[in-house]
């Protein structure tokens, strides 16, 4: 496989590269630039933004990941704060997403890389698309051929086009740890037909441990390492071709991820009829209120199955901090997730695992300052 292109060789345009700390100062403006034109959901603002760092001498690759993905994080960030609201945070990815493209239709890519075809895909039940639509645009921007197939693809259908075009490695990104298992499933499938497999994405870990634990080809950090991690998935093959998830996960064997994911909904059921015994507030809930109490509970769940799904409590407790952030970002405190954790435990009681995850996850939420002094409900 060739050398990847440095940032400069792969700019896609003819103009020439501003020198770095130009290029350093002027993704800084345009950032402030960007993130007041998307709280505005001015896409006009946003493109013209964009295009001038272009015609400044930024590359293309750097607006993508430099100045539109930081953004997006803020954007990420803000909603988890309270201070935009769910509209507002997906108006700013749709802008994101346009500009991606117009970005992508105003550079011209090199042919460095184009013997290697990469197919770019989202884990099934994965909708943030945005991070690997910024990964297939880095690529295109180094020189490779691309195959971008989107948000929640089905392992049955990315194996479908394999068959099809037979690209060199495939590269899979997921941001929820709740669609490890499908990332799992589709990593054995695509090693199956004898295909490398780049994993990235938030889900993955920051170290990529839950990459090495699935069995995957490579882990890349981000776009601008994923060239690397290509080349070493292909050149290395695949690694464990025709094997089982069980070979490379053999705690699943007590069943206990299992059971407790077909069980969802009469879990979520039975602990909110047992939230409105217990705890007095719950009772007066309005209908939006109780239908919101049930998906945090579904997502408690569903986390509490991943981290069963790799065995590590650290999954889930992880979710549970970043709940209790959320949560009192909007004035609720945290402790009132102590009492949905207290009826699952005691749903679970046979199940051992289960009960050491759920007990961290209770340490975690009563280890917080505001827990102690908050009110249930």
């Amino acid at each position: 496989m060739t050398a990847p292109l440095t940032t400069q060789e792969s700019a896609g345009s003819h103009r020439e590269d501003a020198p770095a700390g130009d290029a350093s100062r002027v993704c800084r403006e345009t950032r402030e630039l960007l993130w007041a034109a998307v709280l505005q959901r001015d896409e006009r603002a946003a493109a013209r933004t964009v295009f001038a760092a272009l015609d400044a001498g930024v590359t293309a690759e750097q607006v993508l990941l430099d100045v539109i993905a930081p953004v997006q994080t803020t954007v990420g960030e803000e909603w988890a704060a309270g201070r935009i609201n769910v509209a507002q945070e997906h108006a700013a990815t749709a802008i994101h997403e346009r500009v991606i493209a117009a970005v992508a239709l105003h550079s011209d890519a090199p042919d460095t890389h184009g013997d290697v075809r990469v197919a770019v895909a989202c884990v099934d039940g994965e909708w943030h698309a945005l991070p690997a639509r910024i990964l297939a645009e880095v690529l295109r921007a180094r020189g490779f051929a691309v195959d971008f197939l989107g948000a929640q693809v089905p392992t049955p259908h990315l194996i479908g086009h394999l068959h099809q075009t037979g690209p060199d490695v495939v590269a899979l990104s997921s941001s929820l740890p709740t669609r490890l298992p499908a990332a799992h499933a589709a990593i054995t499938a695509v090693q199956a037909v004898g295909t490398p497999v780049v994993t990235g994405g938030a889900a993955f870990g920051t170290d990529g441990r839950y990459a090495g634990l699935l069995g995957a080809d490579g882990w890349a950090r981000d776009a601008r390492d994923a060239p690397r991690a290509i080349g070493e998935a292909i050149d290395g093959g695949v690694r464990t071709p025709f094997h089982q998830p069980i070979d490379d996960l053999p705690h699943l064997a007590d069943q206990e991820y299992t059971l407790i994911s077909r069980s969802r909904p009469e879990l979520v059921r039975t602990t909110m009829t047992g939230l409105e015994e217990r705890v007095p507030a719950v009772r007066a809930y309005t209908a939006g209120q109780r239908e919101r109490t049930s998906e945090d509970v579904a997502h408690i769940v569903d986390f509490l199955a991943a981290s069963l799904y790799t065995d590590d409590r650290a999954l889930f407790g992880g979710f549970l901090g970043w709940t209790g952030d959320i949560l009192e970002a909007r004035g609720v405190p945290a402790a009132v997730l102590l009492p949905g954790l207290e009826l699952l435990s005691e749903e679970l009681k046979d199940f051992p695992r289960a009960l050491r995850h759920l007990a961290h996850g209770r340490a975690t939420v009563a280890a917080r300052p505001k827990a102690a002094s908050g009110q249930q409900a």
